[in-house]
């Protein structure tokens, strides 16, 4: 285990990807998926409260950031014209189901239940993001999704209590984290790949 401060610097450079991911909206045409985002924004909050209940400590901080990140993409969407993904019914029906399986995760004292029901909101909410990264990879860029990694990574190593509900979103966040990288950067890696 490292010492808990360590945590600072994966929230430092996760705050610096989500600037650099902003920065991108306004200059390279990064356009986010907002149902994605809200509720990335929206899971981690929760998660916050419930993983305090089981008692994390500093560790908790790579999961507010996940959701306050979000919150600085949103806000930046919505005052940059044109700046987010058209949102489509598919898009909609994740968010409906992402939300669904939110509030039943709210509703549930069990804590380990609970925390899977944030994991697959998360993981809802991440599909349009993926199909859209897969599909028109110019649309996103990895910045933030690999400060999200490193943050959560930073999370794991000071984790003192080693339970369910206090690990598994951080380990969800990296392996998610992962998964949009390679579909941002799947159609480069076959292109290099044909290259040889």
């Amino acid at each position: 285990m490292f010492p808990e401060k360590i945590i600072f610097i994966g929230l430092a450079i996760s705050l610096f990807c989500t600037i650099w991911y902003i920065w991108n909206i306004f200059k390279k045409g990064v356009r986010p998926n907002l149902v994605s985002w809200f509720i990335w924004m929206l899971a981690p909050f929760v998660g916050v409260i419930l993983s305090l209940k089981a008692g994390a400590g500093l560790s908790i901080f790579g999961t507010f950031m996940a959701g306050f990140t979000p919150l600085l993409v949103i806000l930046i969407s919505l005052f940059k014209k044109n700046a987010f993904w058209k949102i489509n019914a598919f898009d909609l029906l994740c968010g409906l189901f992402a939300v669904l399986a939110l509030f039943i995760y709210v509703l549930t004292k069990n804590l380990n239940i609970s925390i899977l029901f944030a994991i697959l909101s998360d993981g809802l909410a991440a599909i349009p993001t993926i199909i859209k990264s897969w599909k028109f990879p110019n649309t996103e860029t990895s910045s933030v999704y690999l400060g999200g990694i490193v943050n959560n990574i930073f999370s794991l190593l000071v984790i003192k209590n080693w339970s369910f509900p206090i690990y598994s979103f951080s380990i969800y966040l990296i392996v998610i984290n992962i998964v949009i990288i390679f579909s941002i950067y799947h159609k480069k890696m076959v292109y290099l790949k044909n290259e040889k």
